[in-house]
């Protein structure tokens, strides 16, 4: 059973600005028109706290975070204090923030949403893949020791083209890729109230798509054998993620039993101060009016959470797209 104090936190996630630079068909975060963000001042101050929780690495999300205001200034004192720093990006300002990409961060997660005419119908942007490519060869030349990899998240516009998205990603240059599936049931993704059954039906397979999706993986396994180091997950775990969860979005059997700690061993802290025990529950309370973030994670409420929850029963952990097992 896990402690129900938490002593070590590894994993912190922060949101240091609240929009975004994309306009994604399964993502409502663009539509956010009020501009938030942690300050650079703010991170100094927690930073002590943080140590003290034993946080090894940062994780950049939101929003896009290379649209802060002064991001690597808010980046320098966890890398001064030997933290690592994870980016995840919609790779637009990569090429613009190489340098910085190159001096404060250690490895660099990009959304990728299949070959270069899904990817722009998809993100909604003109030229996104070609953005995308430039960014990529600009922070290659800046650093060889970045990581860089992609992220597919799995839909009804590119479910047909999970070969060429790994094609486009060695294409590209990057170092592995891996694929989960839209969330379209939780609050997300600013969706306050979370999405109408309609909304949901335009990114989720329909079950006439299921047996599609079946023969694309199947495909994906058989001719791209090569790439199973390339691509993170394993033929079973790729259809336990997709296969079996959109099946089951779609009625027809249960979601894969879910295997995940990051209430444990994660925070999300959002470009407001709301903290949260992962990307999808509900906040434990706000790093600017409710004490320090180890005050927070061991207050009455986050401690009863805790010792209530049962990830593999919760119905928003049965639903989760992208778990965390820390640690295993």
């Amino acid at each position: 059973m896990a402690a129900p104090v938490i002593e070590r936190l590894p994993i912190l996630i922060l949101f240091p600005h609240s929009r975004c630079n994309c306009r994604c068909l399964m993502c409502d975060i663009w539509k956010e028109s009020e501009r938030k963000e942690l300050s650079a001042e703010d991170v100094r101050r927690w930073l002590p706290g943080w140590r003290a929780l034993g946080v090894e690495r940062i994780v950049l999300s939101g929003g896009e975070a290379l649209m802060h205001g002064d991001l690597w200034r808010l980046c320098r004192p966890l890398v001064d204090a030997g933290i690592r720093i994870s980016l995840l990006s919609s790779g637009l300002l990569l090429a613009r923030d190489a340098e910085g990409i190159a001096s404060h961060v250690d490895d660099v997660i990009l959304s990728l949403d299949g070959p270069r005419a899904v990817h722009d119908e998809i993100r909604n942007v003109p030229r996104a893949y070609d953005r995308l490519a430039e960014g990529v060869a600009a922070v290659r030349a800046a650093s060889r020791s970045v990581g860089i990899s992609a992220r597919c998240t799995v839909q009804r516009r590119n479910f047909r083209h999970l070969r060429e998205t790994v094609r486009a990603a060695r294409e590209l240059g990057l170092d592995r890729i891996s694929f989960l599936a839209a969330d379209v049931s939780s609050e997300a993704f600013n969706r306050p109230g979370g999405w109408t059954g309609a909304q949901q039906s335009v990114i989720a397979l329909a079950p006439g798509e299921i047996d599609e999706l079946a023969t694309e993986l199947t495909l994906l396994e058989e001719e791209l054998a090569a790439d199973r180091d390339f691509i993170v997950e394993g033929p079973e775990k790729l259809r336990a993620k997709l296969l079996r969860y959109f099946a089951a979005l779609a009625g027809d059997g249960d979601f894969a039993p879910v295997t995940c700690n990051a209430p444990w061993v994660s925070s999300v802290v959002e470009s407001d101060g709301t903290v949260r025990p992962c990307f999808f529950h509900e906040p434990l309370g706000n790093i600017h009016r409710d004490g320090s973030l180890q005050e927070i994670l061991n207050g009455g409420k986050a401690v009863a959470f805790r010792a209530a929850l049962d990830v593999a029963t919760n119905p928003v952990c049965r639903r989760c797209v992208c778990s965390l097992n820390h640690g295993s």
